[in-house]
């Protein structure tokens, strides 16, 4: 219940007229790939680091980190699975892997603003990512403001 919870908070305080469409693409993917992570691990981390695999949708992908900060999963760049990312910053300086991961651990979801390079046209911009916990993971994906 508090995990539903935090997560239709998040939703409310995100959900703006612009790009409604995507955060809600970017929720429903993150929901559909925990639940694939909770009945198949393996075959879960496969599918999400599949670039043309159901978990991609344009702009909007799912992607995985470990619990300490290591990416398990990444469907656009593959050079960044098995790296621990908790201390690389975004254009910024923000440190915003280490923030999911603190929220993820203390309440089982997280919404996280940043700044980060679109697969799409190659420019760093504003991004927001929604990540839930799935077992060991932080299940997470986001779209570009």
């Amino acid at each position: 219940m508090k995990q539903s919870l935090l997560w239709g908070v998040l939703l409310a305080l995100s959900v703006g007229p612009v790009q409604a469409g995507e955060k809600e693409v970017a929720m429903k993917l993150v929901g559909e790939a925990a639940a694939a992570v909770a009945k198949d691990r393996a075959g879960a981390l496969a599918e999400i680091g599949n670039k043309a695999g159901r978990f991609v949708k344009g702009e909007v992908y799912v992607f995985a980190y470990d619990l300490n900060g290591v990416m398990v999963a990444h469907p656009i760049n593959a050079k960044l699975v098995g790296k621990n990312l908790l201390e690389v910053p975004d254009a910024d300086g923000k440190l915003f892997r280490k923030e999911i991961i603190g929220q993820v651990n203390a309440s089982g979801g997280a919404m996280v603003e940043y700044k980060y390079k679109n697969p799409q046209n190659g420019l760093v911009e504003d991004k927001v990512s929604f990540c839930k916990k799935a077992a060991d993971l932080a299940v997470c994906a986001g779209y570009y403001k």
